[in-house]
């Protein structure tokens, strides 16, 4: 089977609404992150927590404010699941286990949104909505507040200020991604997605059993859930849901929030660096090789291995039905290209190739084009060891955006890179040397997929999974639990301290031999930068698993 016209109008009409998006929402963020004017909502909540919005702060406060907010979001949201059983719309349910609710939490806060449970037999109503997705958009927005204070680095000379993460965070959260929430939650009740505080409906199955059917806030968790590529379902089946993905359209409508905020991002670099050619190459590398992987996990799944899927002519094992192979592939692809996380088809009944595809996503550092302000910072680390590459091969000190990338510079850089495979092969190492891989419903490569697939949407704070592996023990909480924190702050860290390092410089005026970093030849050697680096770092480990699988 080839890929359907309909699938292909699917894609392209994606494209042309995130292109026709990009420049006007771009220059909406960036006025929104760059403008001085306060709202008198904005004045009262700095009030309220006592925050000067005209102070700035040093890449050390920036962090240290950072990591102050998350902490404080974790304890609460673990105490928010531990005493859900007195709460007001708890539906009845126990508080949750502590080691369920420690992961939860961090899952939550870091962005990644992985979850061992079946929400709507777990959580309360309370707690799903005033818990999980208030973290949805704290989460979002401190992704976003991370990836600006790093432009400031580069657009900003001798000053050892990025900005105020308080007044970043609450400008984001108000102007960005509440309005746009509210708006995509409107368009998805249309749709037919569930808005209510149900605590369910008892019906008569056709085979004369019963059955609840839970109700809840669903469409105004999933918007957020999509928008700020966070991933956590309100329901077990995730966005296969009909109340939380109802039409084949609402599926379009999700893909395209996810996308939104990290296609348009690279807009608001190239204005904050006064050159939007800037903006443009970081956003050809997103799309290049998001395209390639879009492309290759539908050919993948179309023209499926084995005996079935050759017959019927596509994978269709895992699909839900409305959405068709190509839709549902194309979906894989962008929640794992971003660190959405969400699934509305069962990754792991994917081809061995196709489900290599999604682990490969994850492992590009999710930047094609990543999470919310985590894809853009990525990438922009990714350029830093790009053009140190090329200042290597001609014997120049290298320089992006008229920055020296010196032997400071390229540590921050390269520990940042290393954070994540250190995290994902150590992790599951781990599992198969203290016997904990036998939660794994499979054997072999495949067996190897579910537990490498684990550690690697953990670490990179993606959240979807290889669904054939149980991980709701105290190990698998605990361990996933400490690779999603050290995979999310570690980086941040860095990243700031990269940014600091890069405000701190004065400019040095571009040259015969400068690099230029705008045009295809540089877009050409980022993209082969991120593939090889995670070639060289991740090969071994795939061909134990899915190739091995798939040959």
């Amino acid at each position: 089977m080839t890929m359907t016209t309909a699938g292909v109008i699917f894609v392209l009409s994606l494209v042309a609404a995130l292109v026709a998006v990009h420049k006007p929402f771009g220059d909406y963020m960036f006025r929104v992150v760059s403008g001085e004017r306060q709202s008198r909502v904005e004045r009262g909540i700095y009030r309220l927590v006592g925050v000067n919005p005209a102070a700035e702060q040093s890449w050390g406060v920036y962090a240290r404010s950072v990591l102050a907010f998350s902490a404080v979001s974790v304890l609460f949201l673990y105490a928010f699941q531990r005493v859900q059983d007195r709460l007001w719309l708890s539906l009845g349910f126990d508080p949750v286990v502590p080691h369920g609710a420690w992961n939860t939490a961090v899952s939550f806060v870091t962005n990644t949104n992985w979850q061992w449970y079946s929400g709507e037999s777990t959580m309360g109503h309370l707690v799903q909505m005033s818990g999980l997705a208030v973290q949805n958009f704290v989460s979002a927005a401190v992704g976003i507040a991370v990836a600006v204070a790093l432009v400031r680095g580069f657009a900003r000379s001798r000053t050892g200020e990025l900005g105020n993460f308080w007044v970043d965070l609450t400008r984001i959260l108000l102007r960005i991604l509440l309005p746009i929430a509210v708006l995509g939650a409107i368009a998805l009740m249309i749709g037919g997605a569930v808005q209510n505080l149900s605590a369910g409906t008892d019906i008569t199955t056709l085979t004369g059993g019963t059955q609840r059917i839970t109700g809840g806030p669903v469409a105004s968790q999933e918007v957020i859930k999509e928008l700020g590529t966070n991933g956590g379902g309100f329901y077990n089946a995730n966005s296969a849901h009909p109340f939380e993905n109802p039409t084949a359209w609402t599926n379009w409508l999700e893909i395209f929030l996810i996308l939104l905020i990290p296609f348009s991002l690279p807009r608001v670099f190239g204005r904050m660096v006064g050159q939007n050619r800037q903006g443009y190459a970081i956003a050809a590398v997103m799309a290049i090789l998001a395209l390639a992987s879009i492309t290759l996990t539908n050919v993948f799944e179309l023209t499926g291995n084995g005996t079935v899927p050759q017959a019927v002519g596509a994978a269709l094992e895992g699909k839900e039905v409305r959405f068709d192979v190509s839709n549902s592939a194309t979906f894989a692809a962008a929640t794992t290209l971003t660190s959405t996380g969400a699934v509305n088809s069962f990754h792991d009944s994917y081809t061995s190739l196709g489900g290599m595809m999604a682990l490969v996503n994850m492992m590009l550092g999710e930047v094609a084009p990543g999470g919310v302000g985590a894809g853009l910072y990525g990438l922009l680390i990714l350029a830093v060891i790009t053009v140190f590459v090329a200042g290597l091969m001609v014997g120049r000190t290298p320089e992006y955006l008229g920055k020296k990338i010196g032997s400071r510079e390229i540590k921050f850089a390269s520990l940042y890179f290393l954070i994540t495979p250190a995290l994902v092969l150590t992790g599951t190492a781990a599992a198969f040397a203290t016997g904990n891989n036998s939660t794994a419903l499979n054997v072999g490569p495949h067996g190897l997929s579910e537990v490498l697939y684990a550690f690697t949407s953990a670490s990179n704070n993606n959240g979807s999974a290889f669904a054939g592996i149980t991980v709701n023990t105290p190990w698998w909480d605990t361990a996933l639990g400490l690779c999603m924190l050290l995979g999310r702050f570690l980086p941040i860290i860095f990243v700031l301290a990269l940014a600091g390092s890069l405000a701190r410089q004065q400019p040095t005026p571009a040259s015969e031999g400068t690099l230029p970093t705008h045009r295809p030849l540089f877009v050409g050697m980022v993209v082969g930068v991120t593939v090889i680096l995670v070639a060289l770092t991740f090969l071994p480990a795939l061909a134990l698993g899915p190739l091995a699988e798939g040959l």
